[in-house]
């Protein structure tokens, strides 16, 4: 039975159970209990949640934290460059730790709008297209599995799917999310 790991932000943990679900009896699904948050909080919590686990698969993504910014500032939480850094040391430390297959998912849509209405500080599609783009380039460069989750939900229709918070799914989008997320792990490398 496959040993699977997913790690992530609060879309991970939406679609986690689904995952297990989907796998049932195929394999075993384990992730963190709590919200990977930013690509800093992944890189510092690396050791625990992955390198001393046994793993087959290693699924994860981070980047909703870390691309946020407050009504008034124009800096991201963390800059485009320095989350590439910390995805890249990211990858590096898995793969010099591990033997296990990494995928890097991609960082799902957000509807702005939506989001500004209801939260204390504002996420923008443009930024969620450059952070992909970001981790996208750093993940091929380091060989890395790349999963497009944001394309997933484009094709389904993103603002049928999100929460009227603009980011969070329903659970109709993070049972699709669970689905694409299980197929994508139990194939073959």
């Amino acid at each position: 039975m496959k040993h699977i790991i997913l790690i992530g932000d609060s879309i991970r943990v939406g679609y986690a159970p689904y995952v297990g679900e989907e796998l049932s009896g195929r394999a075993n699904v384990w992730g963190p209990e709590k919200n990977g948050g930013t690509s800093e909080n992944v890189l510092n919590n690396l050791g625990e949640w992955v390198l001393s686990r046994k793993a087959d698969v290693v699924h994860m993504n981070a980047g909703l934290h870390d691309l946020k910014k407050g009504f008034e500032q124009e800096e991201n939480n963390i800059p485009v460059q320095q989350y590439a850094e910390n995805v890249r040391a990211i990858l590096t430390g898995m793969k010099e730790g591990l033997s296990a297959r990494l995928i890097w998912a991609l960082i799902t849509p957000v509807n702005e709008k939506w989001h500004h209405e209801r939260k204390g500080f504002d996420r923008f599609e443009a930024d969620v297209l450059a952070f992909n783009k970001a981790a996208k380039q750093v993940a091929v460069e380091c060989g890395v599995e790349v999963h497009d989750l944001y394309q997933v939900v484009v094709d389904a229709g993103p603002d049928k799917l999100l929460r009227p918070d603009g980011v969070h799914f329903t659970p109709e989008g993070s049972a699709l999310l669970g689905k694409k997320v299980a197929e994508m792990v139990m194939q073959q490398s």
